[in-house]
């Protein structure tokens, strides 16, 4: 069982919260909740494994 990192693990996060942020910038509300919904899609898609995807769910979900 693979274990879930809740601690942080990202290479610039700041840099990446500023990209996030600018990836929303012009879009309306219902725009900006499906591009959130894509993109937990295709991150979800690259982790790939199921088992970690529900672990993920329930951790958020705290």
């Amino acid at each position: 069982m693979a274990e879930i990192v809740t601690t942080p693990n990202l290479e610039n996060p700041d840099g990446f919260y500023a990209e996030l942020l600018t990836s929303h910038e012009g879009l309306t509300k219902a725009e900006s909740d499906a591009f959130n919904a894509r993109l937990i899609l295709l991150m979800a898609n690259q982790i790939g494994d199921r088992e970690v995807l529900s672990r993920l769910l329930e951790a958020a979900r705290r």
